[in-house]
């Protein structure tokens, strides 16, 4: 057993429950850094050295969780390193010969819709735009289902869960609750689901176990209203017009202001809730609901600011406080608008 991205988060949270396993006899965790997981064998590399196909040998499974999400990174690097890391992982457990890979990417990529089921079955399309870390993730997904046509003998077990929550999470979804106020996009009805980390680490057992395979989803049950989000955290809600949510978040974006595309405002205004039928089904249950991960998420983002997914430093909160932050962001893309306006008019 290989665990990818076992020295922190997620990766080394699995080596450390898949070490306590009787049925698990040696894990092996890869990366560039050694862990301090006691019973886990280490080989420090990155992993997108094809030397990782020798370290890897004897293995009967592989995960993959070496894959960067921080709205911080660069995108062009994160980017080359998430698709290249995957790639390499997948080319080289075929080439050692191990016979099933398990990867975890997001229910992000069933995207979020208004006409979206809920819940979106395991096996749904997958219809995200493929922009910023969602498209890293597509990439990843279209890896995986290549890999077994590609190379006969593999299998790929793909792991979607729901807007994760826990200790160490930051992503653009966890930054909207870091906001003094809850964007909302008018006549919008979002429908939030959430996934403790735990939970997905014992989702991710069921797939190193063979409990399930193909496509799984993972998140808590059912889902909450605005409403009792907004009751939950105790924080109100800042409604904006489609057309001004999305046009500033695109132009705040485009100056680098921001680190997330508008396109992502779709996952905190339309449905993407899934079902976890394939688990379930094999007997897993949920530790946490979607009130208690609210919970967990509210300790997490205390004490931090954000607006538009851009983290807001101690300075800009004492000098605008944290709601003016983000009228201040606003006023910026507002004010951009007019400039080029004024440019376009004067050169025709």
């Amino acid at each position: 057993m290989a665990v990818t991205g076992a020295s922190s988060g997620i990766g080394r949270a699995l080596a450390e429950r898949l070490v306590a396993l009787d049925e698990v006899k040696r894990v092996i965790g890869v990366d560039e850094h050694r862990g301090d997981v006691d019973g886990v064998e280490w080989r420090v590399l990155d992993v997108r050295d094809p030397a990782i196909a020798q370290r890897i040998a004897r293995c009967d499974v592989v995960v993959h969780l070496d894959v960067e999400v921080s709205p911080d990174s660069d995108p062009r690097q994160r980017s080359e390193r998430n698709v290249r890391g995957a790639q390499t992982v997948l080319t080289a457990a075929a080439a050692a010969g191990v016979p099933r890979v398990v990867v975890c990417t997001s229910a992000m990529v069933y995207g979020a819709f208004p006409d979206n089921p809920v819940p979106l079955e395991d096996d749904g399309p997958l219809r995200a735009r493929p922009e910023g870390v969602v498209a890293d993730l597509l990439e990843i997904e279209w890896l995986a289902r290549r890999a077994p046509k590609t190379h006969p003998g593999l299998s790929v077990t793909v792991v979607r869960p729901s807007m994760l929550v826990g200790p160490g999470i930051d992503t653009f979804l966890t930054r909207h609750f870091e906001a003094a106020r809850l964007l909302v996009i008018r006549g919008s009805r979002p429908s939030w689901q959430f996934c403790h980390v735990d939970d997905l680490v014992s989702a991710l057992e069921y797939a190193v176990l063979g409990r399930v395979e193909g496509p799984v989803t993972v998140g808590c049950e059912g889902f909450l209203e605005q409403d009792e989000i907004e009751t939950l955290f105790g924080l109100p809600r800042l409604e904006l017009p489609e057309s001004l949510a999305l046009g500033a978040a695109e132009r705040l974006h485009r100056l680098g202001l921001t680190p997330a595309p508008a396109s992502d405002l779709a996952y905190v205004s339309h449905p993407w809730v899934v079902s976890s039928a394939k688990l379930t089904a094999a007997g897993w249950r949920p530790t946490y609901d979607n009130a208690t991960a609210c919970e967990v998420l509210a300790t997490e983002v205390a004490g931090r600011h954000a607006a538009f997914g851009r983290r807001i430093g101690r300075r800009e909160t004492a000098t605008l406080g944290a709601a003016g932050a983000t009228v201040a962001l606003l006023g910026t893309a507002a004010v951009v608008r007019r400039a080029r306006r004024r440019r376009t008019r004067g050169g025709t």
